[in-house]
């Protein structure tokens, strides 16, 4: 009987940390649990390559038995989506009208990294690209989604010689205004003091004349009638 409590102890100690390792992931790993990295826009060049990237954060380690992976392109949001790279078990770039073999894979699995790279860009490669991924046990799927802009050139850049140059006649007018400030706040406080000396002068001399009163006074008392 003792040999039963016991391992009945041992078996309800050993569910407890199960549930409380199930609650720790649970908590750590929510459902919505998987964020896709992805930039909004990319410009590049005509004729030029391009890496696109997309990769993604999880709770859970990638199962390449169970991870899936698929990019598209739409000419438009409005446009049927052509799949022309996949993963199930492996890399699988698909044949495509568009992009032919221009397109490879050049992200690392390891780090949830599902890059590619497009060679030799063309006008027609601009578009919407979408990076989905599946990482089981996550119970959603991932998206990303990249805008994609092909100029035959890039803008030329801004001339700054107008920003420059409000940029220093700001700077100048800041730096008189500052000195002005100083200049005004020297004199006052040279002003200040000259006033300040005036009142003890004053006050100075208000005490000896004071004293001087004083003096006269007491001598005056001192004297007798006899010596009037």
């Amino acid at each position: 009987m003792p040999i039963l409590l016991h391992f009945g102890k041992t078996q309800w100690a050993s569910s407890l940390k199960l549930s409380c390792v199930a609650l720790m992931v649970f908590l750590a790993c929510p459902v919505n649990s998987m964020d896709v990295l992805v930039p909004p826009q990319i410009l590049t060049l005509n004729g030029t390559d391009v890496r696109i990237p997309c990769a993604f954060t999880s709770c859970y380690k990638l199962d390449p038995s169970k991870f899936a992976m698929n990019w598209t392109y739409q000419e438009t949001s409005n446009s049927t989506e052509e799949i022309f790279m996949t993963y199930k078990n492996k890399i699988t770039p698909l044949k495509s009208t568009r992009f032919g073999d221009r397109v490879i894979f050049s992200g690392n699995l390891d780090k949830n990294d599902l890059s590619i790279t497009i060679s030799n860009v063309q006008l027609t490669d601009e578009g919407i690209y979408n990076c989905y991924v599946r990482n089981p046990p996550d119970r959603i799927r991932g998206h990303g989604i990249i805008q994609v802009f092909v100029p035959t050139e890039l803008p030329p850049p801004r001339d700054s010689t107008i920003a420059v140059a409000i940029g220093a006649s700001v700077g100048g007018i800041l730096a008189l205004l500052i000195l002005s400030m100083v200049v005004v706040k020297c004199i006052r406080r040279h002003k200040n003091q000259e006033l300040i000396s005036d009142e003890q002068k004053m006050e100075e001399e208000g005490k000896a004349d004071g004293e001087g009163g004083t003096e006269e006074a007491t001598k005056n008392l001192s004297l007798l009638p006899e010596d009037i």
